[in-house]
């Protein structure tokens, strides 16, 4: 064979390759057509509707908002649910991680910034009847994890509208040590005043943020650090409309009467009854007394090696629960806090556990007379486990955001139907 004849069938062979492998390249197009589209439906955004209750007082839930994941915290779990000696990558034969809890949440550790894991909780308050969260709030500062929390905060408070709740700020003054610990710039004084700015320009304009009297809700956890009155005048006097102050229970005389709007009841070990402090609260005639009502309490901070037991209050299988309940209906309360929904550190959690099922949530529907029932709640979780499940699947995240608007707005059978055809 001479050159010329190894040339042409060397260019014949190269065509037929070229050839074959545009044939491939034609059938890969074919099969992946770029203008094919993925048909996602429309979501109908519908205002939320309240639930319909027989009870008028008002019920609010204080809310933890410190839970990280590995996901949000760098790689690693976050304290609260670690302590000092615990590993949630450590699972047990059922399941369960290990938590630095008694108790176990329904659907296992989580992050409190995480958007399904707000639109569970929140939906779950509104089916049980809850009018509001009170947020645990540690400031605006970088001491800490009160940076995280403070985002997490506002996550969860710019969801609240969307499920139609009202919110509310409970300051923990005792961050203030360590704010002071970083910054040499600023006291005690200033730096709390410097938070009550942040709650006054961006939560108190919000138009679902609590009112008591036309005043803003503000409670404060203690005081725990700031304890003269004087000092209180000073930090109130950022707020243009004096809020409705509110301390714990006896802590009047720390932020001084001329401040105070009331206390609030709490549980604290201190072997003074609830009945008791009802009647003294009744006596000192405070301007508001804001009732109180938690399951039991059963810490794990000397398991989890953060401190010592503080104290013990048996669960005495719901009875606890239901017993504070009937005192405050029977001191008449105008408003409820509910203590709380996920401090499982203490163990006062009221959201659905592996060991209390929703029966905290069930009880406290007929509490308030609400028409709802268990069967909602459950359709809610279930919402949660469609979104973690088919999380990439683009279509049915759209039918469970219809979901959503249609449990936010009371037509939970027509959300139920939504999750029949998801699942």
């Amino acid at each position: 064979m001479n050159f010329l004849t190894f040339q042409i069938k060397e260019i014949k062979m190269k065509k037929l390759i070229l050839s074959s492998l545009g044939f491939f390249l034609l059938l890969s197009f074919t099969a992946c057509d770029p203008t094919e589209t993925i048909d996602i439906p429309t979501v109908t955004i519908i205002a939320p509707v309240a639930v319909a209750k027989t009870n008028t007082m008002k019920v609010y839930v204080h809310y933890m908002p410190w839970f990280e994941n590995k996901t949000t915290n760098n790689g690693s779990w976050g304290y609260h649910w670690t302590m000092k000696n615990c590993n949630p990558d450590v699972i047990d034969s059922t399941g369960r991680r290990q938590i630095a809890s008694h108790y176990y949440p329904l659907i296992g550790p989580y992050a409190s910034s995480d958007k399904d894991l707000i639109e569970y909780h929140l939906l779950l308050m509104k089916y049980s009847g809850i009018d509001g969260i009170l947020i645990d709030w540690y400031g605006q500062w970088s001491y800490y994890d009160s940076k995280m929390i403070l985002i997490n905060s506002n996550a969860i408070i710019a969801a609240c509208n969307k499920v139609g709740l009202e919110f509310a700020i409970v300051y923990e003054d005792r961050t203030i040590p360590g704010v002071l610990a970083l910054s040499s710039s600023t006291d005690s004084i200033s730096a709390a005043a410097t938070d009550m700015s942040y709650v006054q320009h961006t939560y108190f304009s919000k138009s679902n943020y609590i009112k008591i009297d036309n005043k803003p809700l503000l409670m404060v956890f203690g005081p725990d650090c700031i304890k003269k009155p004087a000092d209180w005048t000073e930090i109130l006097s950022v707020f243009p409309i004096k809020p409705c102050f509110l301390s714990l229970y006896g802590f009047t005389p720390k932020v001084g009467t001329a401040n105070s709007g009331g206390e609030y009841l709490w549980p604290w070990g201190d072997n003074i009854s609830v009945d008791t402090k009802y009647q003294n609260a009744s006596n000192n005639k405070l301007p508001l007394f804001m009732g109180g009502a938690w399951p039991g309490f059963h810490d794990y901070y000397k398991e989890g090696g953060a401190g010592s037991t503080l104290f013990y209050e048996d669960y005495a299988n719901g009875t606890k629960w239901d017993g504070m309940l009937a005192k405050a209906t029977a001191n008449s309360v105008k408003y409820l806090q509910l203590v709380t929904w996920n401090d499982f550190g203490e163990g006062t959690m009221i959201e659905p556990t592996r060991e209390f099922g929703y029966s905290y949530l069930t009880k406290l529907q007929s509490f308030v007379g609400a028409s709802t029932d268990s069967v909602q709640l459950k359709n809610i979780y279930d919402m949660y486990t469609y979104r973690k499940q088919f999380r990439l699947d683009a279509v049915k995240q759209a039918k469970l955001d219809q979901a959503f608007y249609y449990f936010a707005s009371m037509q939970d059978k027509k959300a139920s139907e939504i999750l029949n055809e998801v699942k």
